[in-house]
């Protein structure tokens, strides 16, 4: 059998004014997974039209689309494409699950929820000669799973090739993310065993690691077996996590000593209104400051999250929240336009309340204002988001932000990371354009081993009872 697996470009990738950098860091990692479930005499390809060009003269067997909001687009126009020719077609992932008879008018077969368990059985009906129209996940396990088909990923294209997820979901309930509404119908946060997740790291070359992981820290007891069994490995890794796991005493400890050196912490917003609307349960009553402290302290970056455009935000959340992050001295922060994905908590709300403005998919994109703010016009928060981005990676406000930390060497640190990551795009441009993406890789596992290098100037003294409010240093959110 002859298959085809294609992760379809988003539709901010396909423009000329797009970061090429941020579209070639990791490899579709979900398809090679579900590409482990063949048989060794299946022949498959695996495609991911962000770092190449696709091949449409072909003719498959069977064709398998992953499909996301903002490549909607893309993904129907390649299932037409080879429906006409006469192949079989099956979606699946996010907005698949999330409208699926939007989807259903493009494909053979849907998938709803997660593959592991409906996915095996797809392929015995498709060999069978009676494959379904939709199949929903309602198994959820880790156990078993086949090995990831690595060697189907072409490592040269991307800057992180090891990429890893140990586990499925967040144990959180937020009302702006996907999460609930993807793994609905069952459990919501599950992990591998862990001698699983072990082996699949050893398997890896080199040093660096990226957790992809929603959570990596949302199992503590699973977390920190996992960090004890890659003390000695030599690992260098960057994951994802929460302000209320990186408060908890001992974890992040055991994380940094077993090779953390850059967290993504979703900040969202220092506003305790807004995270109680949108139901951040676990942001709230937490110390920001303290937070991004203990992480100082034990040698791991800050890549910080912001969101605006919640109900209590008006204009001036842009500039509170860059400053605020400037004098923490977060090394790389991420702002988005706060986006109500379909069939999510905050999108029928929304949707309820007649604020949505279209269901123009290519700009649920985090990017674009797409529902009627409370406080801001469309406009003002679409300018303001993209003055957040300007006045944070400013050449100044990256010096002000280095001489937060205490110690040269790790303000020259922050400079090279955060404007390496920013303004060198014309190098990003031709060294990803040359398919070397992977030959940056090493200095990037320099600065991050130079992170590590760092010892505590202070105690790590945590503070929960201030509310996210009370960390600013100004009066009253990201």
């Amino acid at each position: 059998m002859k298959v085809k697996m294609i992760l379809p470009a988003l539709t901010e990738a396909l423009s000329p004014y797009f970061r090429p950098i941020k579209y070639s860091l990791f490899p579709p990692l979900g398809l090679a997974t579900l590409a482990g479930y063949l048989n060794p005499d299946d022949e498959v390809t695996l495609q991911d039209e962000h770092v190449e060009r696709l091949d449409l003269n072909d003719e498959p067997d069977l064709v398998v689309i992953q499909v996301y909001i903002t490549s909607a687009s893309r993904a129907y126009a390649l299932a037409d494409h080879y429906r006409a020719r006469g192949v079989y077609v099956a979606l699946g992932g996010l907005h698949v699950t999330s409208l699926p008879e939007e989807a259903a008018q493009h494909a053979d077969s849907i998938f709803l929820g997660p593959g592991e368990d409906t996915w095996p059985t797809f392929l015995a009906d498709y060999r069978a000669g009676h494959p379904a129209s939709v199949y929903t996940s309602s198994v959820r396990t880790l156990q078993g799973m086949p090995r990831i088909r690595r060697d189907l990923i072409k490592r040269s294209h991307y800057l992180v090739p090891n990429s890893i997820v140990v586990s499925r979901g967040c144990p959180h309930v937020c009302d702006f993310c996907y999460k609930e509404a993807f793994f609905k119908g069952g459990k919501s946060f599950y992990t591998q065993q862990v001698d699983d997740a072990l082996g699949e790291i050893a398997r890896l070359p080199g040093k660096h690691l990226y957790f992809l992981d929603d959570h990596l820290l949302g199992n503590p007891r699973f977390a920190a077996s996992l960090f004890e069994g890659m003390r000695g490995m030599e690992r260098l890794w960057q994951a994802a996590g929460t302000v209320q796991s990186v408060l908890r005493p001992g974890l992040l400890e055991q994380a940094a000593a077993s090779g953390l050196r850059s967290l993504f912490v979703g900040f969202e917003t220092l506003n305790s209104s807004n995270l109680q609307e949108q139901r951040k349960y676990q942001n709230l009553n937490r110390d920001y400051s303290a937070a991004i402290r203990r992480l100082h302290d034990l040698g791991v970056m800050v890549n910080a999250s912001f969101v605006f455009g919640m109900d209590e935000d008006d204009e001036s959340v842009f500039d509170r929240t860059v400053e605020w992050a400037i004098n923490q001295g977060i090394e790389t922060a991420t702002f988005h336009i706060l986006t109500p994905y379909p069939d999510t908590a905050l999108y029928k709300r929304m949707q309820a309340q007649g604020r949505l403005l279209h269901s123009n998919w290519d700009l649920y994109d985090t990017r674009h204002v797409v529902y009627r703010p409370a406080k801001l016009t469309p406009e003002a928060l679409e300018s303001g988001y993209w003055r957040a981005y300007r006045d944070f990676y400013r050449w100044s406000a990256i010096v002000r932000g280095a001489g937060a930390h205490a110690r040269w060497g790790e303000r020259l640190r922050h400079v090279a990371y955060a404007g390496g990551w920013k303004k060198c795009e014309p190098m990003w441009d031709l060294i990803i354009r040359a398919r070397r993406a992977s030959s940056m890789l090493p200095v990037l596992e320099t600065v991050l081993a130079a992170f590590g290098a760092r010892r505590p100037v202070r105690g790590n003294a945590i503070e929960l009872e201030s509310p996210p409010e009370q960390s600013e240093p100004s009066p009253d959110v990201a």
